[in-house]
């Protein structure tokens, strides 16, 4: 029996990303042209699923690219838009706004690169970043118990569930790719003894954007 549903949806393409730009808070300006189609394709393949058994709340951070996808899919499916300042992603500190080629050739690679190192001054580390963002997502989920749950989110959050509902060591080399305006989707099952287990019922899921046109490689 499924009692909780968690279902991600990263933001859609930012005009960050297609600059090539660290897109920390100050420096979001939102989503692209693209990003707003690739997220609207998104929210129209939830629409169907959502008429048969539907969602209760859309979560999102406070960071622009976040807010107006997250503002797409509660729209499109009418439902509200929870913002949590804990899914806002990695400390970025003085690489926000920079080129991320000359941020990861100044530390040496990215965040994942040296996990236990800042990729800039004031910035995170990526296993840093993963142990509190695993502590904030716990909390969140907890109590969220029994209902379904959008969340318009970061690559970096997607990758803090798998973390999370995996048990994934911190420090263990394990990587996915998350692609703009992608779902995934967690179930929280109950079997017969009482037990509960999480299982992914689909990663990086980007059916919806076949007609599309693809993003450009930076």
């Amino acid at each position: 029996m499924i009692t909780t549903e968690l279902v991600f949806v990263r933001h859609g393409q930012a005009q960050c990303n297609a600059d090539g730009l660290v897109g920390g808070p100050r420096t979001c300006t939102g989503l692209t042209n693209l990003g707003y189609a690739q997220v609207e394709q998104a929210a129209g393949r939830l629409v169907a699923e959502h008429s048969k058994q539907p969602f209760d709340l859309v979560y999102t951070g406070p960071r622009i690219r976040l807010a107006q996808t997250g503002e797409i899919i509660g729209r499109t499916l009418r439902i509200p838009v929870s913002t949590d300042e804990r899914l806002d992603g990695p400390i970025h500190g003085d690489a926000d706004g920079k080129p991320w080629a000359a941020v990861k050739t100044a530390a040496d690679g990215g965040p994942h690169a040296h996990p236990d190192q800042q990729w800039a001054a004031g910035s995170d580390t990526w296993n840093g970043y993963l142990e509190r963002a695993s502590a904030f997502l716990r909390d969140i989920i907890d109590g969220l118990q029994g209902q379904r749950i959008l969340f318009a989110a970061h690559g970096e959050t997607v990758i803090t569930a798998h973390t999370l509902l995996l048990d994934i060591p911190i420090g263990s080399p394990a990587g996915f790719t998350v692609d703009h305006a992608s779902i995934t989707r967690w179930q929280q099952h109950h079997n017969r003894l009482g037990q509960t287990r999480w299982m992914l019922d689909r990663h990086n899921d980007t059916e919806h954007l076949v007609s599309l046109a693809p993003e450009e490689s930076s």
